[in-house]
């Protein structure tokens, strides 16, 4: 989302374990407590061989034991700017890998890139370039978080950068991504907005509401023409008003709707993020980084588009009037956070943080659970909630740290 400028931190750093040594010989982690779709099975297993996750273990297999620690689902964030100190925004393809591989070390296996408002030309340049990583299966798409947004909820976007959803130049963007366009967020109240949620319907792109000054009316209509997403619930948009209950009473209370929630203890009181939890349901939420450069980085000066950012003790701010812009967060912070303060279940967090962003994007069949036949993407957590290691598609991303 930003390209670092004269950050405090030091240079970025290398990439750890640049090849990560695949699973050549089956593994059974066992020993453990394995969040399933069903519930968790203590004492259990996870059987991997090659790619994917097996039922049955070969004579050959090798033993690692597991006891005390849990085995997830690998993360799958669909919205995501950056991190490593590299921006999907504005980045050269080593940038965006660099970034990848950060959040990677981090539990997510399965990652959107996001980009920010900027003119229609750079914006389909990026889609071009992004849209590369997606067909070489670096990321899962693309998502456009503006320019298509309200003014009066702009955030950390370039206001003199925005526009009206014409839904000629949205259809221009999902053209530029071949293919690779997930979601759109769109202020929906704007001229051409339900329009334009009606062509990303047809085309099998996410329609998401958010960045949004609309009404709880605007935001029904909108729900009903095809949007299913509410970007970065309870951020950007107008409060919930018990006259003027606005877009969130109408998001929250639609079964169609996934809310987005940033649970870095920035973004969310935690009673927003109960309340989301409890009118929602834990199958309706999927928790997101929303993350920028710093992610994963180091506080700092960044750029954001025009903007200037300052990250400081983890929060990222604009410069100049201090709205928050982004996070540093990454997936395995909001997991351990989620259960240890916010006291969620570990099923239910799994489900926001696996399952529910792989079913928005489609992909459920091969990712997302912990099912036989699925790709090897897990996360392995201590007694703590404390990431130790992670594996992707059969390989150790990071090899467990069971010391």
């Amino acid at each position: 989302m930003a390209t670092p400028s004269g950050a405090r931190g030091t240079a970025r750093p290398a990439t750890p374990n640049p090849q990560p040594a695949t699973a050549k010989t089956p593994l059974v982690l066992s020993g453990a407590n394995v969040v399933m779709p069903t519930g968790t099975v203590y004492d259990g297993q996870v059987i991997v061989e090659g790619t994917r996750i097996t039922g049955a273990a070969p004579e050959n297999a090798q033993l690692i034991d597991l006891t005390g620690h849990y085995v997830v689902p690998g993360f799958v964030d669909i919205h995501n700017h950056g991190g490593g100190g590299a921006s999907f925004t504005s980045g050269t393809q080593d940038d965006v890998v660099t970034g990848i591989h950060t959040h990677r070390l981090h539990g997510t296996t399965t990652l959107v890139a996001s980009t920010v408002t900027g003119d229609m030309d750079f914006l389909v340049q990026r889609a071009g370039l992004l849209s590369e990583l997606a067909e070489q299966g670096d990321i899962a798409g693309i998502h456009f978080e503006g320019p298509f947004i309200s003014p009066c909820r702009k955030g950390a976007h370039s206001e003199e950068l925005l526009r009206d959803p014409d839904p000629a130049e949205v259809r221009k963007l999902i053209d530029a991504a071949r293919g690779r366009a997930k979601m759109v967020t769109l202020a929906t109240e704007l001229p051409g907005g339900i329009d334009s949620v009606r062509l990303l319907a047809e085309h099998g792109v996410i329609a998401a509401i958010g960045h949004t000054d609309a009404t709880y009316e605007q935001t029904v209509e909108a729900i009903e023409a095809g949007a299913t997403v509410a970007t970065h619930l309870f951020n950007a948009m107008p409060t919930l008003g018990h006259r003027s209950p606005g877009p969130i009473a109408a998001l929250l209370e639609d079964d169609r709707v996934t809310v987005e929630l940033i649970n870095d203890g920035t973004h969310l009181h935690p009673a927003s993020l109960q309340l989301a939890f409890h009118h929602a349901g834990a199958d309706r939420v999927a928790f997101i980084t929303d993350a920028m450069d710093a992610a994963g980085f180091g506080d700092g000066r960044y750029m954001l588009g025009p903007l200037e950012v300052e990250v400081s003790e983890g929060v990222a701010r604009l410069v100049e009037g201090g709205s928050i812009a982004g996070s540093t967060l990454t997936l395995d912070r909001a997991f351990k956070r989620a259960v240890t303060i916010d006291r969620l279940p570990v099923e239910d967090t799994v489900t926001a943080l696996s399952a529910n962003p792989a079913k928005l994007l489609g992909m459920y069949d091969t990712i997302g659970s912990l099912e036989p036949g699925k790709y090897a993407d897990l996360v392995i957590l201590d007694r703590d909630f404390t990431l130790k290691g992670v594996m992707r598609r059969g390989e150790w991303v990071l090899s467990p740290q069971l010391g």
